[in-house]
């Protein structure tokens, strides 16, 4: 079966459908939170998906509102409607201890879901994350003009260099995420927390990772830079780094 064909839909309540793959297997599970614009069949979800289908882990990765098979136009999501989709799959779609791998911003939701669920938590992987990034590196980015038509027009689009598309940005992303903002206030934590950084991200300085290292309180937080290594962390060797981070996290099974 191909990952598109186990491609399944969860229903919301708004009649929204939020696109899953799900593979059963041992606790914990293991849930990959994508970034901005990124969907579950990226680089990085995909190699977890197969080192838990070789391993017998349990795994689940799914796309947001607005992104990749998920329903909805992606300039109407914001941090608190990607949010509801994250705690909508897991609390529907998995039990017991969880293992939380977000990139990017996904980082930022894999840390309001820990906020969320903390006696789920087994631990938590951060990969180039950027919580709080539609404040501290969004609007603290954009010149006078460009904040100002965001602000009046609504909307501000922006070439990608990941897309054909160019990304938009709303003030709507702006504003809802100041309800969400974590590095503002104490960020304690229940578990292990492990964060993987490249030392040439061009989009998320990797400094970034030292204050969330350093705002965290948890039982043990260690941190990784790779040199030479960008934003999306998927070479090989990346995605080798990534695999054995997660299994440091994971109870060797007993015999």
């Amino acid at each position: 079966m191909s990952n598109r064909d186990r491609v399944q839909a969860l229903a919301r309540p708004n009649g929204h459908l939020v696109a899953h793959a799900k593979t059963e297997g041992r606790a914990p599970t293991v849930v990959f939170l994508g970034g901005f614009r990124s969907d579950m069949t990226g680089t990085k979800a995909i190699a977890l998906e197969d080192w838990a289908q070789r391993t017998g882990r349990a795994y689940l990765r799914f796309d947001y509102f607005g992104h990749g098979q998920s329903s909805g136009r992606f300039e109407d999501g914001t941090i608190g409607r990607w949010l509801d989709d994250s705690l909508a799959v897991i609390d529907g779609l998995t039990t017991g201890p969880l293992v939380l791998v977000g990139s990017s911003m996904g980082g930022w939701l894999a840390l309001l879901v820990a906020l969320a669920r903390p006696s789920r938590l087994a631990g938590l992987v951060l990969i180039a994350a950027a919580p709080d990034f539609t404040e501290r590196m969004l609007l603290h980015g954009l010149s006078p003009e460009d904040r100002a038509t965001l602000k009046r027009e609504g909307r501000l689009v922006r070439p990608s260099q990941y897309s054909s598309e160019p990304s938009v940005f709303t003030w709507r992303l702006i504003e809802e995420g100041r309800d969400h903002l974590v590095l503002d206030k104490p960020l304690v934590l229940p578990c292990p927390v492990r964060l993987l950084h490249g030392q040439s991200d061009p989009d998320v300085p990797w400094e970034y990772s030292l204050q969330i290292a350093r705002h965290l309180e948890a039982p043990e937080v260690v941190t990784t830079f790779v040199k030479g290594g960008d934003h999306r962390l998927s070479t090989p060797a990346d995605i080798a780094r990534l695999i054995a981070t997660v299994e440091e996290l994971i109870p060797v099974p007993l015999p």
